[in-house]
């Protein structure tokens, strides 16, 4: 017989109540050649096993996204089905479920934005996902910001308008390569590294940039992070594990991160925070984490991604999706003529979606504003 009641259908399904959630992300350095699976990716030390929703956001992707979403679902294998793929770019946003999971999932949203001067040029920006899993809200941000060794002296402005939508989602995941270093010389954290004990880190989180502003409550104010106990993500000589050696000599730093945000305090518990060690194919390490989520009841949520994802199983090349907001376009009423021009037209439309609220606040405040970017 159906469960039709939301408590009965969710202890059903989830016994615990708690959804795992593995979340990664990694700067491809837009490689060509692709590992024909990856495990060392989706099933790294720490995180060996199956997990119910996995969420997937790389920076500078491979050329070919079909093949990276092919090798994502070859590899997680036939239990999964693609929720919901998005791309801007070369940033790309993919999220596998449990195929006895989906029709719990409403239909999912998604935005873009880039933070370049010249809109064309995507190679730096953000793309965000959203949706509704039982009772819960969920809100998913891959973002790439722009590199750059020097001190953070500029805060981020208007920081509070960006992120006051963000109440409107249950959990917010905030994750990619925001591009923070640490402040001080190459040959000085060189000695540093030498020196670590094995997982503890301190000595050299002292001197990271993201961690030095969000105490300061300038960005990020209201997210937590998991303890960091493993070694900088960049940047490695491509097919080794050694910091860079060429000319540029560039000091091995954190710029890969993951970042959550809960409405309740306990909801949000930290399993596993990690890098992808075994991984060479870039000049970054991924990063990943591996969390368990508290659901609410809800009623089962009937959407198109769902019906979409059954009817196409595994065949995650049927479920790709790429949105676009481009010049005359219309969307919930609001028509697109210009980045400023929708920034304050979605902020100010009652049909306004929640996503696109908060990513219309980045991009209205891009260039002034210098989004996780080191001055």
């Amino acid at each position: 017989s159906i469960i039709t009641d939301p408590e009965k259908e969710l202890q059903q399904h989830l016994p615990q109540k708690n959804l795992r959630i593995f979340i990664a992300t990694w700067n491809m350095n837009e490689k060509k050649d692709l590992p024909e699976r990856l495990d060392d990716f989706l099933f790294p030390l720490g995180a060996e096993s199956a997990q119910d929703l996995y969420v997937i956001g790389v920076q500078e992707g491979c050329p070919n996204r079909q093949e990276w979403q092919n090798r994502l679902q070859l590899t997680l294998g036939h239990r999964y089905v693609l929720l919901h793929s998005a791309a801007h770019g070369v940033l790309y946003l993919s999220l596998f479920i449990r195929r006895d999971l989906v029709w719990f999932c409403s239909e999912v949203e998604c935005a873009t934005v880039t933070t370049r001067f010249f809109p064309l040029i995507k190679t730096k920006g953000a793309v965000a996902a959203s949706f509704t899993f039982f009772g819960t809200s969920f809100l998913f941000i891959n973002a790439h910001f722009a590199a750059g060794d020097s001190k953070v002296k500029q805060r981020i402005q208007n920081y509070e308008k960006i992120i006051k939508d963000l109440h409107r989602f249950d959990e917010v995941f905030w994750f990619g390569d925001f591009n923070f270093r640490l402040s001080k010389s190459r040959s000085e954290v060189d000695s540093i590294l030498e020196n670590l004990p094995e997982n503890d880190m301190s000595s050299l989180l002292q001197y990271d940039q993201l961690s030095e502003e969000v105490t300061k409550g300038s960005i990020f104010k209201g997210f937590k992070e998991g303890e960091i106990h493993f070694r900088p993500t960049y940047r490695f000589n491509i097919g080794s594990d050694d910091y860079d050696t060429s000319k540029k000599q560039r000091t091995p730093s954190y710029t890969d991160r993951v970042m959550y945000k809960s409405r309740n305090q306990d909801d949000i518990h930290v399993l596993k925070y990690g890098s992808c060690s075994l991984m060479r194919q870039s000049d970054h390490k991924p990063v990943f984490g591996l969390f368990e989520v508290l659901i609410k009841p809800g009623n089962r949520q009937t959407s198109d991604a769902s019906t979409s994802a059954r009817k196409h199983g595994s065949d995650a090349s049927a479920c790709v999706l790429q949105p676009q907001l481009t010049e005359g376009h219309v969307f919930d009423n609001v028509t697109v003529t210009s980045a400023g021009r929708l920034a304050r037209a979605l902020t100010s439309s009652p049909q306004a979606r929640p996503l696109l609220r908060v990513l219309a606040h980045i991009l209205a405040l891009k260039l002034h504003a210098c989004l996780l970017t080191i001055a």
